[in-house]
């Protein structure tokens, strides 16, 4: 390597895998860890229990998540249900263009084929538009750049750390848009196993419900971690084990 090269060198530097937001701490003794992107077994690549989601985040001490299943609500609301924490519903939205999540739904919303229709069917709920892991480069779902921009004044949130997410990069990118067109940011461990719980979350003021959850999450931090490529086997030996009835 050509150490009198600047961009040589910061290239070779290992990026750490831990992420901790760099803004000034805003926390307090009412702060909560958020955990925004979690499934259950409704999700075909998932075999979350509701009382397993339930009790792991009470021992990982998460004050409130949002279960966000691809197509079903079902399990959100059984979560919701058993819950002694707050519990967002979602739903993560396939679309041609990508995935977006609708977070705060009382109905199960179908597969759209533009964003723009699953924004529609989501303002239609009251719901809040997120958009999930948007520049991850290796996951076929996510939108991109160019995408992003163009649905950009149609977002409420942006999720800025996504533990699945192969490259930090890909993360960082999303951050930095986010602060510079001044969007709420969030962030999620898109767990489909239950030791993923908690790896990435925002410790933000409690929220009573839609109507304060954007303030309280603008006051949050960001915090977490990647939960590093192999997750993504989990995932494909869950989707095998459905297909064949297991």
């Amino acid at each position: 390597m050509d150490e009198s090269n600047p961009r040589q060198a910061l290239v070779a530097q290992p990026v750490p895998m831990r992420y901790t937001s760099p803004q000034p701490a805003r926390r307090n003794a009412l702060s909560r860890k958020v955990d925004l992107h979690i499934h259950t077994r409704d999700s075909h690549d998932s075999f979350l229990a509701p009382e397993v989601i339930v009790e792991t985040c009470r021992q990982k001490g998460m004050g409130a998540i949002a279960v966000t299943d691809h197509q079903a609500i079902e399990g959100a609301l059984e979560v919701r249900d058993m819950a002694p924490f707050p519990v967002i519903v979602g739903e993560e939205i396939r679309t041609a263009q990508g995935e977006i999540l609708g977070l705060f739904l009382e109905e199960r919303i179908e597969p759209c084929g533009t964003l723009e229709e699953a924004i529609q069917a989501i303002r239609e709920q009251n719901g809040l538009v997120c958009v999930p892991h948007p520049l991850d480069r290796v996951r076929r779902t996510a939108m991109g750049m160019q995408t992003l921009l163009r649905i950009l004044d149609q977002v409420d949130i942006i999720e800025v750390l996504n533990s699945r997410v192969t490259f930090p990069e890909d993360n960082r990118d999303a951050r930095e848009l986010a602060e510079e067109k001044g969007i709420a940011m969030g962030a999620g461990s898109d767990a489909h196993v239950a030791w993923e719980i908690g790896k990435a979350y925002v410790e933000m003021p409690p929220f009573n419900g839609r109507e304060d959850f954007l303030e309280a999450l603008r006051q949050g931090e960001i915090e977490g971690e990647l939960s590093g490529p192999f997750v993504h086997v989990f995932s494909t030996l869950n989707k095998m084990r459905r297909r064949m009835g297991l």
